[in-house]
């Protein structure tokens, strides 16, 4: 993670808000999971990818939180001022269109956790014959490509590809989708052939990077707005240790979570309030799951089979 959060006081927000309001040219409100958050900005390549992105919301809905994103020289590259009270972030020199949506989840998440108890999860999340499986892990442990191995399977459907929101009831964890479309790597075609040519030549961005409808590829159908959590897989990548995959228990799962910042680098604010709140959601979550721990020093296709072996399902060819 390489963008700083400063939280801010109303009083600067407003100073902010009246320097930049003149420079706005666009303005968005899109639904991400009930949450109405605006998108204001200047920039309209930003906009055409952030519509492609999330649903739409009805203009005259009033907005639960806003994004701010402009170029200004007086800050930092890659800066975040956020004031937690109107939920309203200035994001400052972005040039990665992946932390802006990640910054408008997580906004979302701030809003859900505190007033809904639902909370965000920084993962993917699949559906398999009707019970679902998540794979969380540090940045760059194989996430996505893994997700999208396993939707060569027919009988394995999508509800999101890089965050999701979670609520318990009961006994039965309740995952949601965040995204109408997915922001995919240039080089998830090169470990999965079924995913090249989703995007045309010249259409992903300077980070290698495009929002792509992949029902193109594998079916309006296999997409779901929500599934029932029964399994977490743990992606990390250690070259020094030997075991491919582990049962965690939920101790020692909790453990992990907390060490690891929940697995979710772009959450907003951090106080005793939100620790409390996160901390005692994922005890409850990793009570009512199974969790295994896997390292993925292997090929994408080695990890891919030891995924699909813990989840029950049909290797691929």
């Amino acid at each position: 993670m390489h963008y700083t959060i400063t939280l801010i006081s109303t009083d600067e927000k407003e100073r902010l808000m009246e320097e930049h309001l003149p420079r706005i040219r666009y303005e968005i409100k899109s639904d991400l999971y009930g949450c109405c958050i605006k998108l204001m900005t200047d920039d309209h390549a930003t906009r055409d990818t952030w519509e492609n992105n999330f649903y739409s919301m009805s203009q005259n809905i009033r907005s639960h939180g806003r994004l701010l994103i402009f170029k200004n020289p007086a800050y930092a590259p890659d800066s975040v001022l956020f004031d937690p009270l109107s939920r309203t972030a200035f994001l400052f020199n972005f040039s990665y269109y992946g932390w802006v949506k990640s910054l408008a989840l997580s906004l979302a998440g701030d809003i859900l956790e505190d007033h809904h108890g639902i909370y965000s999860v920084h993962g993917a999340c699949v559906d398999i014959g009707g019970k679902g499986l998540c794979i969380i892990g540090a940045p760059k442990a194989g996430k996505t490509t893994q997700t999208y191995g396993l939707l060569q399977d027919p009988q394995t459907r999508i509800v999101a590809d890089d965050w999701f929101f979670s609520r318990n009831f009961g006994l039965d964890i309740l995952a949601y989708s965040s995204e109408k479309n997915f922001y995919i790597g240039e080089d998830l075609g090169a470990v999965w052939k079924q995913f090249g040519g989703l995007i045309p030549e010249g259409g992903f961005d300077h980070n290698g990077r495009a929002v792509a409808d992949i029902r193109w590829v594998i079916g309006k159908g296999r997409i779901l707005p929500m599934t029932t959590l029964k399994t977490i897989i743990v992606l990390k990548r250690d070259p020094a240790e030997s075991t491919v995959s582990r049962t965690l228990d939920p101790a020692s799962g909790l453990k992990l979570f907390v060490e690891n910042n929940y697995f979710n680098p772009h959450l907003l604010v951090h106080n005793p309030f939100k620790e409390r709140i996160r901390k005692r959601y994922v005890a409850e979550l990793l009570e009512l799951s199974t969790v295994y721990l896997v390292n993925t020093t292997g090929t994408p296709q080695e990890t891919q089979k030891m995924i699909r072996s813990l989840a029950g399902i049909p290797q691929s060819k």
